[in-house]
């Protein structure tokens, strides 16, 4: 089971013969980020019938949008039948009413390791003064990270696939830094001027490959869930 993930049966009108229509007061908003270097663009079906019009490409995030259907199983599929016609993805997670999600796709085609990490981006207020974070390791098979804050541990130990819990900073001005865990001069990644807003909540994750220098170099993003 993928981290994060709840693998339930038939939600709803999943096992019978219609789709699970949401009305506008659903809310339910969703997301996907494409962090497979090597996977190529994708696409998101629900109930089995493809949801976009644009394919998902790395590295970049889909920004939320409104479910219409909430019907299981989600599916991730290649967009070009040339990599692949089967499911790729297949995904059975209950969602709820006025929640935020995300499904980052993670892993790489070349060695058979495509997996996913999914996150509920709902978040209480945080203290007045204050906003808060999290961070996501989505970067493939990595060893893990420690995220400084100013020069202060924020994040320890971030294993591939881990998902902190949000954590509160004082609203400001952040230079974020990536080192291996153990190694505190060997800077991955330098992240300057994030903008930490009062009542704010943000997922911030990795993506690439430690030591690469192409398209698929290790990098830090940053989104606000609230």
């Amino acid at each position: 089971m993928a981290a994060g993930a709840y693998f339930i049966g038939c939600f709803m009108s999943s096992c019978g013969k219609g789709s699970t229509i949401l009305p506008a007061a659903s809310n339910i908003q969703y997301q996907v980020i494409n962090l497979s270097p090597d996977l190529l663009p994708i696409d998101l079906y629900i109930d089995r019938v493809k949801k976009n019009s644009g394919s998902y490409y790395y590295p970049n995030p889909s920004s939320y949008f409104s479910l219409t259907s909430i019907d299981t199983p989600f599916q991730i599929r290649a967009s070009s039948t040339s990599v692949s016609t089967t499911n790729i993805l297949s995904i059975d997670t209950i969602l709820q009413n006025n929640f935020k999600y995300t499904l980052f796709v993670t892993g790489l085609r070349s060695n058979n390791s495509i997996t996913y990490i999914f996150t509920t981006d709902t978040a209480a207020l945080p203290t007045a003064g204050r906003g808060k974070i999290r961070f996501v390791n989505g970067s493939p098979g990595s060893t893990p990270f420690d995220i400084t804050a100013n020069g202060t541990l924020a994040f320890g130990n971030q294993g591939y696939k881990n998902v902190s819990a949000f954590k509160e900073f004082p609203a400001g001005n952040y230079d974020f830094k990536v080192t291996p865990t153990g190694s505190p001069t060997n800077l991955l990644f330098d992240f300057p001027n994030i903008t930490v807003q009062d009542g704010r909540a943000y997922t911030m994750y990795c993506r690439g490959i430690a030591g690469r220098t192409d398209s698929a170099s290790f990098a830090l993003s940053i989104f606000a869930v609230r």
